[in-house]
């Protein structure tokens, strides 16, 4: 069965309320959905990025796929990750891979009529996940709410927010918001930071060390991920978990972090790294070192792969992307309780509402 040519589609979301991390700010989220079809079937995948992903996949990536095996997605795969030998394939052609590669899988498991985590084979049925916002935008009332709807409303026994506010210049801040937090979710719950690279490698150990105090147990990105030795620098300093790996774009990357020492648990992303392909590729390489993985972001993306992974730990219940998957897809998971059951329905069990979000779409 053949492949017709992928379609394109971008969105642009305005965010709920103003959001920032440690070295970045922004007020919109921009998606790029594409959908493939063969025989009576069609997959849908997606990838959060700038509108050129979509040019990209459009032009470059769609009419090779056109006409090739629906069934095949390895040679799919191999095929996208040659042709973009010149273009570079970090960043722009690696999320337009990573979402044809979603959408190949997605509509695999359509035309055999199973849901996608049955199709890769479970080793779990539900996925666990943590809750993941606490952007430094917000107010303390606001981050107090959104850590209380988690843990409280929703029974979600981990939560992550950001500090290394003002790229690491805000550190009495910090601490005091993580003092904040700790108080609102209780004892009981887990409580993670993510500093996104906004620290120096000796300043993190410090805030690290202050952190230990509030029972923080798992410090993503204290200091910029490309920096292997100050993250392990930092690892080895703290007692808490050290996390990174989100802007693996290819499998060298992840290498490269593993073989560093860099990370206690290693974050994958499938709508960056290649996509589901990729990830279980990914995953592999940390079990044989004995790591495990957490998804990172787009947790639909994410829940049918997970379920499929043995040294997962957890995925990324993260409030923009949720939000928007919420929006743009009927078949949205609940995550009551800490977990997610992807099984239902066939493929990735997600529909586009597409004309309920076309007053989004730019292209």
């Amino acid at each position: 069965m053949k492949l017709h040519r992928p379609a394109v589609s971008v969105y642009t979301v305005p965010t709920d309320a103003p959001e920032a991390d440690g070295t970045l700010d922004w007020d919109t989220t921009t998606v790029v959905l594409t959908e493939v079809t063969a025989g009576e079937a069609t997959g849908t995948g997606w990838t959060y990025g700038p509108p050129a992903v979509g040019d990209f996949l459009r032009d470059q990536l769609a009419p090779l796929v056109e006409g090739r095996t629906a069934l095949d997605i390895p040679a799919t795969h191999h095929a996208m990750v040659r042709s973009v030998r010149n273009a570079g394939r970090p960043g722009i052609a690696a999320c337009a891979i990573s979402a044809l590669d979603i959408a190949l899988w997605d509509l695999k498991a359509r035309l055999l009529e199973l849901p996608l985590a049955r199709l890769l084979g479970t080793v779990r049925e539900r996925v666990p996940v943590y809750g993941s916002g606490g952007f430094t935008t917000y107010h303390d009332t606001h981050l107090a709410a959104q850590l209380n709807g988690w843990v409280h409303g929703q029974h979600i026994p981990r939560v992550k927010m950001k500090i290394g506010e003002s790229r690491g210049r805000a550190v009495a801040r910090d601490v005091a918001r993580v003092r904040t937090a700790r108080h609102v979710i209780g004892e009981q719950a887990e409580l993670y930071v993510d500093a996104n690279g906004a620290y120096t490698r000796k300043q993190a150990v410090r805030v690290g060390h202050a952190l230990a105090e509030h029972g923080v147990g798992w410090f993503e990105e204290p200091v910029p991920s490309d920096d292997l030795t100050g993250l392990r620098l930092v690892r080895d300093a703290l007692v808490c978990d050290i996390a990174a790996g989100e802007y693996g774009y290819d499998l060298p990357y992840f290498a490269s972090m593993i073989t560093a020492g860099a990370v206690d648990c290693l974050q994958i992303d499938a709508t960056r790294c290649g996509g589901i392909t990729e990830f279980l590729r990914a995953a592999a390489l940390a079990q044989a070192h004995g790591l495990e993985v957490s998804a990172h972001c787009a947790p639909h993306a994410h829940a049918a792969v997970a379920a499929a992974i043995p040294n997962l730990r957890h995925i990324e219940w993260f409030h923009d992307h949720v939000r928007i998957e919420s929006m743009f897809f009927t078949g949205a998971l609940d995550p009551t309780g800490g977990t997610v059951r992807p099984t239902a329905g066939t493929g990735h069990g997600l529909t586009l509402r597409t004309d309920d979000v076309e007053e989004y779409r730019v292209a």
